[in-house]
């Protein structure tokens, strides 16, 4: 089991560390709170994985276009005057990094995890939904001025599928 304290402990620390060492920038974290809804955006850059184990569920990274562009900045040293193809992917790749990061400190206590790609979503007045039965584990932060908010809502998977070698194994077919 991993409880609200640990989930919140392991994004804030997943976080900080891509911000720092990938990005050179500061991040502020706020007070963490539980959301029964999937992250809705009014506008901005939704970057989603999914996660899938004996525990399932998703992490995901939201936050402004103005913030997408600076973290593309950082991340690939080139300007980003407009949310395009490397803002998106940029957006996508830290995503992966902290909720990959995330991942791997919560297998201590669930077992193996898989992660699905990213999938990156930009636009205006835009909302997701997801079936989880269990709440979000929400932890903003600040940065640049900005909010960013990493989002992870986990259950005990229906069916468990096993992790080998990175692929998932699931009745006996390799995804």
């Amino acid at each position: 089991m991993l409880d609200q304290d640990k989930i919140v402990a392991s994004v804030r620390a997943a976080t900080g560390d891509v911000f720092t060492t990938m990005l050179a920038m500061d991040v502020e974290a706020g007070p963490a709170r539980i959301e029964q809804g999937a992250p809705a955006v009014a506008d901005g850059v939704l970057a989603l994985i999914g996660m899938a184990g004996a525990w399932a569920g998703a992490g995901t990274v939201c936050c402004s276009s103005r913030l997408a562009r600076r973290m593309c900045e950082q991340l690939l040293m080139t300007g980003a005057p407009s949310v395009n193809e490397e803002v998106l992917d940029a957006v996508g790749e830290v995503a992966n990094m902290i909720i990959g990061n995330f991942k791997t400190a919560a297998e201590e206590n669930l077992g193996p995890l898989g992660l699905s790609i990213p999938t990156v979503i930009f636009g205006r007045n835009f909302a997701s939904r997801s079936i989880g039965r269990d709440g979000w584990v929400v932890v903003p932060f600040r940065c640049d001025g900005e909010e960013l908010e990493v989002r992870v809502c986990l259950a005990p998977a229906k069916e468990p599928v096993s992790i080998r070698h990175g692929f998932v194994h699931h009745q006996g077919i390799v995804v």
